[in-house]
C-alpha cells in the first residue's frame, strides 16, 4: 500500500518526506513539469522545482515564546524535513526566520530526488478515486479547476475561495543607500532590514500616486475576495490616509539613527537570499499594473532608480470548508473516504502552518498503511491548536488561519489571576505546550510509531 500525496508546494513534499521517513512508499503528484524542455507553469509560479515560495520569503518569528516560534519549535522536535531544510538555508533576517528562496527549493527538490522511497510523477491529478492507499491533497491556492471540482464532487461542500498577492521585488545595487539605513524594530534582533524613512510630504506623496494608480486588469472569475491579514497595499490605503501608518508603512521603534527621530512611515526592505543582491518590499503585495508599479514605488525614499526583479501580483487561493469536512487527523469525517488535506487548501494560511499540516497528514496517512489508528497530536500544542482551529471552527463563518495564541487553550483561571504580565502568560503556554509535545512522541516511541528522525530530517 502506497501514499499518494497530490502537490509539489510545501504541504505536498513535507508529507512525501516524512512518509517516506516513516517506512511507506509514496507517490508524488505535481502538475508543473517541463514538456519537450518547456515549464508547464501556474500563474504563480517560476520554476518547476519543489517547495517554491511564490510570496515572501518569511517563515516568521524566531523570538523565543512567541507563537510562530512555538510551532517551529515543535515541528523541529518531531523531525520535520522542511524545517531543517529551512535552517540551513536561512538569511538574516532579524528576529525572523527567512530562508534564500531559491536554495531552500532546490534543497527541498534534491531530498525528494535522494529518497527511494518517492516516486514523481509529473501530472495534473483531475480524480481521487482508484487509489489502493491514503491520499493526501496538498494542491494549495493554485488548485487546478478540475480537481476542485472532483473535490467539490467527493465532499458534497463548495469550496471558499480568496486571493492572496505577491510583494515586489528589488535589486539591492539600485536602492540607494544614502537615503536608508539599516535597523530591526525596537533594536530587537540583528539590523538585517533596509528602512525607508518618509517625511509627512513624502508619505502624503506617495499615497496620493498609490490611490490614483491604476489597477491591473480583472479576469472574468475574480472577485477579490482577500485575506483580511494579506491585504494588497491599496486596499489598505482606500481605509483611510493613516492605515497604511498603521499597517505596513508603521514606523514604531524605527528610529532614525540618522536624526535620532522617528520618521512619519517607514518601507522596510527584508533580503531574498544569502547573497543580499534582492530586497523584497515587507507588506508590499498589490494588484496594480507594473508600469503603475514602478511608478509609485520609485517615490519611496531610496528607490527612486529601483530596478524590479519582480512586480507584485494577485493569485487565487482555494481552500475547503474544513469544520465541515475533516477530522483531527486532517481526514474526511465520513470514515471511509481515506482523503487528507494538508497546506492553505486545508485552511491554514502560512508557509510554516502548511508545512505542519503536511507534516502530520504524512504521519497519520503513515498510521494508517501500518494498520494502526492515527494519534491527533495533544491539543495543547500549537500544532493540535491549529487544527483544532481548522476542523472545529464556525463552518458558516470560516476563514484561514495563521497559528496564534488564541487559538492554544488558555491558562487556568489562578494562573492567569495570579499573572498578568502577556509575556509571561505566553510562555507558561509554550512549556505546556512543548512538555505535551514531548510527552505525546514519547508515548508514540514506545508504541514504535515514532515521529521521523529528527537527525534524519536536518541532515537532509
Amino acid at each position: 500500500m502506497r501514499i499518494r500525496v497530490i502537490g509539489g508546494g510545501l504541504a505536498g513534499p513535507e508529507a512525501a518526506l516524512t512518509g517516506a521517513r516513516l517506512g511507506c512508499q509514496v507517490d508524488l503528484y505535481e502538475m508543473r513539469a517541463l514538456i519537450d524542455g518547456k515549464p508547464r507553469l501556474t500563474p504563480a509560479h517560476q520554476t518547476v522545482e519543489f517547495g517554491e515560495l511564490v510570496c515572501s520569503n518569511s517563515l516568521k518569528s524566531e523570538s523565543e515564546w512567541t507563537a510562530p516560534w512555538l510551532l517551529k519549535q515543535e515541528m523541529r522536535r518531531l523531525g520535520s524535513a522542511l524545517m531543517g531544510i529551512a535552517d540551513a538555508t536561512a538569511v538574516p533576517a532579524g528576529h525572523a526566520l527567512a530562508v534564500d528562496r531559491v536554495e531552500f527549493s532546490r534543497r527541498i527538490t534534491e531530498a525528494i530526488a535522494a529518497e527511494p522511497a518517492i516516486r514523481v510523477i509529473r501530472e495534473e491529478v483531475t480524480s481521487l478515486g482508484a487509489y489502493d492507499g491514503p491520499t493526501i491533497v496538498a494542491t494549495g491556492p493554485l488548485t487546478s479547476d478540475a480537481l476542485s471540482a472532483e473535490i467539490v464532487r467527493l465532499t458534497g461542500a463548495k469550496h471558499l475561495a480568496f486571493y492572496d498577492s505577491i510583494s515586489p521585488i528589488v535589486e539591492a545595487d539600485s536602492i540607494d543607500m544614502s537615503r536608508v539605513y539599516f535597523a530591526a524594530r525596537w533594536d530587537k534582533g540583528t539590523a538585517d532590514y533596509i528602512n525607508c524613512p518618509m517625511d509627512r510630504a513624502e508619505y502624503d506623496r506617495f499615497l496620493d500616486a498609490l490611490l490614483a494608480a491604476e489597477a491591473a486588469e480583472e479576469k472574468e472569475w475574480e472577485k477579490l475576495n482577500y485575506f483580511e491579514s494579506c491585504l494588497p497595499i491599496e486596499v489598505l490605503a482606500r481605509r483611510g490616509r493613516d492605515t497604511l501608518r498603521f499597517g505596513p508603512m508603521k514606523p514604531v521603534g524605527l528610529r532614525d539613527p540618522r536624526t535620532g527621530k522617528r520618521p512619519w512611515a517607514v518601507v522596510q526592505l527584508r533580503k531574498e537570499n544569502l547573497r543580499a543582491d534582492s530586497y523584497n518590499l515587507v507588506g508590499f503585495q498589490n494588484h496594480l499594473k507594473f508600469g503603475e508599479q514602478a511608478r509609485v514605488l520609485r517615490l519611496i525614499p531610496g528607490l527612486e532608480n529601483a530596478r524590479f526583479l519582480r512586480y507584485g501580483q494577485i493569485h487565487r487561493n482555494t481552500y475547503i470548508c474544513a469544520p465541515a469536512l475533516l477530522d483531527e487527523t486532517l481526514f474526511l469525517k465520513d470514515g471511509a473516504t481515506r482523503l487528507a488535506f494538508a497546506g492553505q487548501i486545508s485552511g491554514v494560511e502560512g508557509y510554516t502552518e502548511s508545512i505542519a499540516t503536511g507534516m502530520l497528514a504524512g504521519m497519520y496517512a503513515a498510521a494508517l498503511v501500518r494498520g494502526e489508528e492515527p494519534e491527533p497530536v495533544p491539543r495543547a500544542t500549537a500544532l493540535g491548536s491549529l487544527v483544532h482551529y481548522i476542523t472545529h471552527a464556525d463552518a458558516m463563518n470560516f476563514e484561514p488561519a495563521n497559528i496564534t495564541f488564541d487559538l492554544l487553550p488558555p491558562l487556568d483561571e489562578e494562573t492567569r489571576r495570579k499573572i498578568r504580565d502577556k509575556k509571561e502568560r505566553h510562555r507558561l503556554q509554550c512549556e505546556r505546550a512543548l512538555a505535551a509535545l514531548d510527552a505525546w512522541r514519547a508515548a508514540r516511541e514506545r508504541l514504535g510509531a515514532a515521529a521521523p528522525d529528527s537527525e534524519h530530517a536536518l541532515r537532509s
